[in-house]
């Protein structure tokens, strides 16, 4: 596998109409390999680095684009309700079935929603949060995408975007791609998760990508096992 550039191949789950029994498995898998891997780390950290500007008298608003399973949502409502910080999380994905399965997985959280939106309309750009944060998401788009919504990210949030995303790799790849077929993992995980990783980005990649959004002022920080922590100062 050429790892040199970033993959331009769909993902499975890049079909917005996907809507099986496969699906709720690939999830399902998808929070195991997570949390398995330190996957929620690099959000709950940033968000730790949040709290002496957390909001007075009232709950911070987080949105979570391209939420999937929701499972980051989860970690994140757990770790502010141990600190007695006051969170209204909102879930945004393109995929109803998703949406679905995020909000029946999310019951016992009453501070999450979740919302269905094309987070490319101007009816969500005007949309305002305090943070905004995207898991695993970024590496869906194709660089001119991630441009363009990297800036127009930096101008709904408030205080921060929070990004969390996979390192392009060898190592990362060709272990994943191992350990998914040595668990039996469906079908969709077995492609999609290495496939992940070669649509992923580089140091190299991430400074390049802002700096053609215009972004000067961030924090760029690589994260075990193989995760980019961006931090973006919002507007």
């Amino acid at each position: 596998m050429n790892l040199s550039t970033r993959a331009t191949t769909p993902e499975l789950m890049d079909d917005l109409d996907l809507a099986t029994e496969e699906l709720r498995q690939n999830l399902d898998e998808l929070e195991t390999i997570n949390t398995w891997l330190g996957g929620y780390r690099p959000v709950l950290a940033a968000l730790s680095q949040l709290r002496p500007r957390w909001p007075a008298g009232r709950a911070l608003r987080l949105a979570d684009l391209g939420s999937g399973g929701g499972d980051t949502l989860r970690h994140m409502a757990a770790w502010a309700q141990r600190r007695r910080l006051p969170l209204a999380l909102t879930g945004i994905d393109a995929n109803a079935f998703m949406l679905d399965y995020a909000a029946a997985k999310s019951a016992g959280y009453p501070e999450i929603s979740y919302h269905q939106a094309d987070i490319f309309s101007a009816a969500f750009a005007a949309q305002r949060y305090d943070v905004l944060t995207a898991s695993l998401f970024c590496h869906h788009f194709t660089d001119a995408e991630l441009v363009a919504l990297l800036r127009r990210w930096q101008q709904q949030a408030a205080l921060v975007v929070i990004i969390n995303d996979l390192h392009r790799h060898p190592l990362a790849y060709y272990s994943i791609k191992y350990l998914t077929r040595l668990l039996r993992g469906s079908r969709l995980v077995q492609h999609d998760a290495p496939l992940s990783v070669a649509r992923a980005f580089t140091r190299a990649d991430w400074r390049r990508l802002l700096a053609e959004a215009g972004i000067e002022r961030y924090q760029l920080r690589w994260c075990w096992a193989f995760r980019w922590q961006v931090v973006i100062p919002g507007q």
